[in-house]
């Protein structure tokens, strides 16, 4: 599948986007003032990504616990806690399953169920996913579609494994098939993590058939790099695992989320379809803006903005 991944090399300021200085959170506090020299100090939770033309994402919190993040077209991600740890996501709204880098128009609803081992660590998740879409053939039509009609359920494991050296994340195994009886797996993914030091430096995808509970050759490889970190905190050390693991997965192609796993930020990242007769990485570069207290708050593009605790 070709897919765009386009290099970006960061202009240095953000005049493109609107003044950050009298932005407030919902509940009227004020956020992090980018056109001072103080920043924000204290506790603080990652509230919002911005790029020049629209709000990625937009996080809520209960106390200290991410519990809601809205992101594009109204879509809704719900997180439910049991105690210190993620027992549930639910996701409303719409995503780009064929990585075009335009949303599908199909909407998704989906339930995914966290479960946890005697040692503590995040051992499995199951979901449950709905597919619908507007059909366009009589009595409706391209210019008035029907409403949104379900058209097929997924059912999904994902399995995740640690490394036994250092108990970092190292395997995420994915089996998945439509809601039948009998019902049988159909598809399958692996997404394994490498890493240099505490960073994430590349992602691994395969994706491809099952057959009779066997995982078949597969017909997608892709490598996520990443490379030339900082020293600098991440936003999204901020953030629960559990809910970055969720945005890895809602889609096959999301691998260059991989640099949200580490404590510091890429400043080159890349993208190569290892089945091509000849590899060869499409390339994204940036430089980073920082606050006083070495948060990042510019890389990419996109603007991150920070809420007091």
């Amino acid at each position: 599948m070709k897919r765009l991944f386009y290099f970006v090399l960061l202009l240095a300021g953000v005049s493109s986007l609107h003044s950050c200085k009298d932005l407030a959170d919902e509940d009227g506090n004020p956020l992090l003032d980018t056109n001072t020299t103080t920043g924000l100090t204290g506790p603080r939770a990652l509230h919002q990504e911005v790029d020049n033309s629209h709000t990625i994402a937009t996080y809520f919190y209960n106390g200290l616990q991410l519990s809601r993040v809205l992101t594009d077209s109204a879509s809704v991600t719900n997180v439910a806690w049991s105690g210190n740890k993620v027992s549930t996501i639910d996701f409303k709204g719409f995503l780009d399953l064929d990585d075009d880098k335009k949303l599908d128009k199909d909407s998704i609803v989906y339930t995914q169920l966290y479960t946890y081992g005697g040692t503590g660590r995040l051992e499995t998740i199951s979901e449950n996913r709905s597919l619908y879409h507007r059909i366009t053939t009589s009595p409706f039509s391209v210019a008035n579609p029907s409403p949104q009609t379900l058209y097929k359920r997924v059912k999904t494991k994902y399995t995740i494994a640690y490394a036994a050296a250092t108990g970092k994340l190292d395997l995420i195994t994915m089996e998945s098939g439509p809601e039948a009886t009998p019902f049988v797996n159909t598809d399958y993914s692996t997404t394994k993590f490498e890493y240099m030091g505490d960073n994430v430096a590349q992602l691994i995808k395969n994706i491809g058939p099952m057959n009779g509970g066997v995982p078949g050759t597969p017909t997608e490889k892709y490598s996520y790099g990443f490379s030339n970190y900082d020293v600098n905190i991440s936003p999204f050390t901020l953030l629960p695992t559990a809910y970055k693991i969720s945005r890895l997965i809602s889609t096959n192609y999301k691998g260059e989320e991989g640099l949200i796993f580490s404590p510091n930020s890429p400043r080159r990242k890349t993208l190569t379809d290892l089945t091509e007769a000849i590899p060869v990485p499409q390339v994204a570069s940036t430089d980073y803006r920082y606050d006083p207290q070495t948060y990042m708050t510019v890389g990419y593009t996109i603007n991150y903005i920070y809420k007091p605790l």
